[in-house]
């Protein structure tokens, strides 16, 4: 007798029913929506258009955001895997397309599933800073994170009617087989979700530090603060320790030089701010130096008014940032001079760098060698 091909029918287990589909995508959404929006916001504050502006207070809340916005990105990881488990007999239907609704299904999941694992697989490696290619990732992530938002819209708007029935109190339970039920098959992946999220959430939760075993980057580095790129990696280590190191700070009055000394000389400020990174991981330390507040005062600028930073590394697209004047005129933003009691070392920006309240690790620029106000 000649095998056939299996069919959709053939599979009768409980956890292939449509309301288990239906619960766990449910799932995913809520869990998928959270990363989608926290990361678009994060993008915002790295890029900002002209209409948007990103607050310095309260001073934990881009740790907050970009926290949520990995550990959901993590927890939609088991949540995936179990709603490809769940629907993957619809494969086996015949005919393969029944019309054109159906081929416009079958085409939305082929570019949600695709873009949604791209998401999480490669969102995965760069919390863990591994780059197995040869594309710059975060415009690359950016530009996919829409087509899987797009295409969930695409597919739950075809799937509505199939989800509302698959719900519905009168909906009968699908006959079950050899495998699982369907309430074990949902709290195995409940729990699958939980231990994902406990294992890697000391990352950027400081309560669960010690019973995260999967945490990243949050407690590694000298004096317990990570560092994400050294001064070896950023070639700046002749510059950053030459005698002649002069910090320029220009305005439209003219251009003032300030050794390491003469920032030391100026009013100091200690400030305990978070650390928080777009890897998720974030970490508090105490700074003290210079507040912009007082350093704008001091060169005759008007502290509010934006400033932009350079680096001593001249490359990379890092190698600048923009302070802007809701920054500048809190007197929580400061060039930091020292990190936890004692000068900062080169890895964490020596000379002088750039800690601001509320504001990602890529932006609290190291190794600073000029500020320009308008």
């Amino acid at each position: 007798m000649k095998p056939r091909l299996p069919r959709e029918s053939d599979f009768r287990g409980a956890a292939h029913s449509p309301r288990v589909a239906t619960r766990v995508g449910l799932a995913l959404a809520v869990t998928f929506g959270l990363c989608f929006l926290t990361g678009l916001l994060s993008h915002l504050i790295q890029h900002p258009p002209h209409w948007f502006t990103w607050p310095s207070r309260p001073v934990s809340l881009y740790r907050l955001t970009q926290g949520t916005h990995v550990i959901s990105g993590i927890a939609s990881i088991p949540l995936l895997a179990a709603k490809l488990w769940s629907v993957y007999p619809e494969l086996f239907t015949r005919p393969a397309l029944r019309s054109a609704t159906h081929a416009l299904e079958r085409l939305s999941v082929l570019a949600l599933v695709g873009s949604a694992l791209f998401e999480l697989v490669t969102g995965l490696l760069n919390v863990t800073q591994n780059y197995p290619w040869p594309f710059f990732f975060p415009p690359v992530h950016y530009a996919v994170g829409w087509i899987a938002v797009g295409s969930i819209i695409l597919h739950v708007g075809l799937k509505l009617p199939v989800a509302r029935a698959a719900l519905a109190p009168e909906h009968p339970v699908a006959p079950v087989g050899t495998t699982v039920s369907r309430r074990a098959f949902l709290r195995t992946t409940a729990t699958s979700t939980g231990v994902a999220v406990l294992a890697t959430a000391g990352a950027t939760i400081p309560a669960l530090r010690h019973v995260s075993p999967l945490k990243w980057r949050s407690d590694q580095g000298s004096r317990g603060l990570p560092v994400n790129r050294t001064a070896t990696a950023a070639g700046v280590v002749a510059a950053a320790t030459d005698p002649d190191w002069r910090l320029e700070i220009s305005t439209p009055a003219g251009t003032t030089s300030l050794s390491r000394a003469g920032l030391a000389a100026l009013p100091q400020t200690t400030v305990d701010l978070p650390i928080a990174c777009v890897e998720g991981w974030s970490r508090t330390a105490t700074w003290t130096g210079v507040a912009f507040t007082d350093l704008l005062h001091a060169i005759g600028a008007r502290p509010g008014s934006e400033v932009r930073v350079s680096s001593l590394e001249t490359t990379g697209i890092y190698s600048t940032s923009v302070l802007p004047g809701t920054h500048t005129a809190d007197p929580l933003t400061v060039l930091a001079l020292d990190l936890n009691g004692a000068p900062l070392d080169l890895d964490h920006g020596y000379p002088c760098r750039v800690i601001a309240p509320n504001r990602p690790g890529v932006l609290q620029t190291k190794w600073v060698s000029r500020l320009e106000t308008a």
